[in-house]
């Protein structure tokens, strides 16, 4: 799999997810098999860009290469400096963001609204790519609603722009999150498409992955809610698409140490009072299908120093071994079924 100049280790990649993939994440699920990671998106408008939070979402300092970051707003030329602008600070491939479908976002004309506006789209794709001289990928959805799907028509506007690669996400924007992904959509612009197509939606497991590769021809898959508490879903996933094979869960004492490195790290990215509240996320989606995990999250949730963090996560995770020396998701799922 490669993009412009970047031949990436695997097709297994990581989505963009506005507070989620900050460095520290995106890191971590390199190492844990990720073979391509896009930051958090940035605005495009000016003003925004010297701001702490956007400093901290395009903040790329000994991240595993490639480094992408994703740009997100309305105005072409707007988003062609802001491409320059990160471009100058390290960023080497940039990802428009025309698929997220959340209201605030939309509402400013941003995201997946800009499906909306065809010529708007051709005209922000020839600004970016014509401003920077690395490569200039996209990340849209199937269209507006169900009764309005253009994904082939932006595709091949994306393709005749000089865009490098597309992904996919499966839905309308009407749909956020719901139903299920149209992976006969995907397939339709693969096969169309002469450049490179990533599916996105849905894929949360490695037998799902397979599948979706092999329903859509597309040329690979990016992961994401279901990496959230579960980073190594990225090597789970490049093991069985390479292999056949599934691997065992984690073992207790690898997550431990883990999930002290993220925290560590998060901690050192944040600060102390900013990062003991922006961890709580993290901590609850790692054991929320844990043995006890819910009662613990509920409790972690109080707590208000990192050190404090720090001791209450590595003494949950001393409680697991009384189920086994791996992690034991399935008896958190019968605890739920039988409550």
């Amino acid at each position: 799999m490669q993009i412009g100049p970047h031949i990436l280790r695997n097709n297994v990649f990581l989505a963009p997810m506005a507070g989620v993939t900050d460095r520290p994440f995106r890191q971590l699920c390199k190492q844990l098999g990720a073979g391509y990671a896009v930051s958090e998106m940035a605005a495009s408008n000016p003003r925004l860009w010297a701001t702490e939070k956007s400093t901290r979402r395009t903040d790329h300092d000994g991240e595993m290469e490639p480094k992408a970051v994703q740009i997100a707003g309305a105005d072409p030329q707007d988003l062609a400096d802001c491409a320059k602008f990160n471009v100058d600070r390290g960023a080497q491939i940039i990802d428009i963001n025309m698929g997220c479908p959340v209201k605030k976002v939309c509402n400013s004309w941003c995201g997946s609204a800009l499906l909306q506006n065809e010529s708007l789209v051709e005209r922000i794709l020839h600004a970016v790519v014509g401003a920077v001289d690395v490569p200039v990928t996209l990340k849209f959805r199937t269209g507006w609603d169900r009764d309005n799907k253009n994904a082939l028509r932006i595709a091949r506007i994306a393709e005749q722009a000089g865009i490098a690669m597309l992904t996919l996400h499966g839905r309308t924007r009407a749909d956020g999150y719901r139903g299920d992904a149209e992976y006969d959509t995907i397939a339709a612009v693969k096969a169309a498409a002469g450049i490179p197509v990533v599916a996105n939606g849905d894929i949360t497991t490695p037998q799902k992955a397979r599948l979706v590769l092999d329903q859509t021809g597309a040329d690979a898959v990016m992961i994401g809610r279901a990496a959230q508490g579960r980073p190594w879903i990225c090597r789970e996933i490049e093991h069985f698409l390479r292999t056949g094979t599934l691997l065992p869960a984690p073992y207790v004492d690898e997550v431990r140490a883990l999930m002290d490195e993220h925290l560590r790290a998060h901690y050192a990215f944040y600060g102390e009072f900013l990062g003991v509240r922006t961890a709580r996320k993290h901590i609850g989606w790692y054991v929320r299908e844990l043995p006890g995990g819910e009662q613990f999250r509920q409790e972690m949730n109080l707590l208000e120093s990192t050190a404090a963090q720090l001791i209450a996560v590595d003494q949950f995770f001393e409680s697991q071994w009384s189920f086994g020396e791996r992690l034991q998701y399935r008896l958190a799922g019968e605890a739920v079924a039988t409550a």
